[in-house]
């Protein structure tokens, strides 16, 4: 299974697992999420839509970080997948 991951668990940042699967699945742990689950579940959709990514469990476990992080994580970690 390939597994890809980015970023670390510190105020203002995420940290981003990427897994193979049989299907799209986006996991949300945010210390923001009453306020900012849905923006961050639309940054991650898009982020792989753009990238043309299907079939993968996308774990996010974000401490307070912006869109470009979670973005550029995810990118990341998409690119880490071995």
């Amino acid at each position: 299974m390939k597994v890809g991951t980015a970023g670390s668990k510190d105020s203002n940042d995420c940290f981003v697992t990427v897994k193979e699967s049989d299907k799209t699945d986006i996991i949300i742990d945010s210390i923001v999420a009453a306020f900012f689950y849905d923006q961050i579940k639309a940054t991650v959709e898009e982020t792989l839509k753009e990238m043309n990514v299907n079939n993968v469990i996308v774990v996010v476990e974000d401490k307070g970080a912006l869109d470009y992080t979670i973005k550029s994580r995810l990118i990341s970690a998409i690119k880490r997948m071995k």
